[in-house]
């Protein structure tokens, strides 16, 4: 294991560590992985990136990338045998915003409905303000053949689909019953996939003088 590799201070069940650490082991890059507990925030990671969210990306020469778009992006910039970034940039970014803004904002709401219950909108109603944006993305899978910039994955499925696992492991049964066949599809052909299982490996938090695994799933 090399000790100049970068480090990546992750969460296993977090949708922003997932679509970070996807991008990084399909990139094939050496990464350290340090799992954290998001209760008991190792120093070092809040020395890295004091806001203390993950995922955070420690790189050799001390830079901090603590963004998980700028993890995806890094690493696909230095490589990308998948072709994830050959997609349309402005469309995809405008897919991310969707996701990480209006999309969360409903996940939020109706996977935690005790958190949010002051605010008066019953999860059935922000759970139908997802289903309207998830009504998009079957539309695309369908025009583009299977995924949502043609027939193979691009940065903005393994950006998005995390979430939308979120979404569906809410109500298991609403999923099934209510979301159309090719969104199920292509949620299920993701999280199948080798790479999927391989990053969503549970590892033991991280501790000072521990060893800190490679990531694997290229």
């Amino acid at each position: 294991m090399s000790a100049s590799a970068p480090v990546l201070y992750s969460f296993r069940r977090c949708p922003y560590a997932i679509r970070a650490r996807l991008a990084l082991a399909a990139s094939g890059l050496s990464v350290r992985v340090r799992e954290v507990t998001l209760r008991n925030k190792p120093p070092e990671l809040l020395r890295a990136s004091p806001k203390g969210t993950v995922p955070v990306l420690v790189l050799a020469g001390g830079g901090v990338i603590d963004e998980s778009l700028g993890i995806m992006r890094w690493a696909l910039g230095q490589s990308d045998p998948d072709n994830w970034l050959r997609a349309d940039a402005a469309e995809t970014a405008r897919l991310i915003a969707q996701n990480d803004g209006p999309f969360k904002h409903a996940l939020d709401h109706y996977k935690y409905p005790d958190r949010y219950a002051g605010e008066g909108a019953a999860p059935s109603a922000r759970r139908s303000a997802g289903m309207d944006i998830l009504a998009d993305l079957n539309a695309r899978l369908i025009a583009g053949g299977g995924q949502l910039f043609g027939p193979a994955p691009t940065f903005a499925d393994v950006a998005l689909f995390p979430f939308v696992r979120q979404f569906a492991a809410t109500d298991p049964d609403f999923w099934a019953r209510a979301v159309p066949q090719p969104l199920q599809d292509w949620l299920a052909g993701h999280t199948g996939s080798a790479r999927f299982h391989a990053v969503m490996a549970r590892l033991a938090p991280w501790q000072p003088g521990e060893a800190e695994p490679l990531l694997t799933g290229g």
